[in-house]
């Protein structure tokens, strides 16, 4: 199934990418030793440190960047809105440029990521009330006809 995955997403497929569907996407996760990831997007998958209670679960405020694609993923969302999260680790990408997204949790982590076709979110917009839904909708407004 994975090579499925990687085989569209390298035909230019958009994907969305949502929590553990993101962290699949990098390198590698430090999650039960090193585990190898599909390396679609280079870099790894860090643990919260000890002092952070995990996993992570609430709401929190996802900051995003001001460019144009980002600006059309989080359409008719505010600045700082609340997204529920649910998560241990968090990715590291190697190309900090794809970061168009962070939230605070002990540490500024990246939250969204954007790279070509592929689209990453760490939190869960399925589980986010109306800010998940609008972003979910933004997202098949932008890519829905290639999907």
């Amino acid at each position: 199934m994975l090579d499925t995955v990687i085989r569209e997403i390298n035909k230019g497929k958009p994907f969305l990418g949502i929590c553990l569907g993101l962290q699949l996407l990098f390198t590698y996760s430090q999650e039960h030793t090193l585990a190898p990831g599909m390396n679609i997007i280079k870099g790894e998958v860090v643990k919260f440190t000890n002092d952070l209670k995990i996993p992570h679960m609430g709401w929190n405020q996802v900051e995003y960047t001001n460019n144009e694609l980002t600006k059309k993923l989080f359409k008719n969302i505010p600045q700082k809105a609340y997204f529920y999260f649910v998560h241990s680790y968090y990715v590291k990408p190697k190309e900090e440029a794809i970061i168009v997204a962070t939230t605070w949790y002990g540490e500024i982590f990246p939250s969204a990521v954007v790279k070509n076709n592929i689209v990453g979110v760490q939190f869960h917009p399925e589980k986010s009330g109306d800010m998940g839904l609008k972003f979910l909708k933004n997202f098949l407004e932008i890519y829905g006809n290639a999907c």
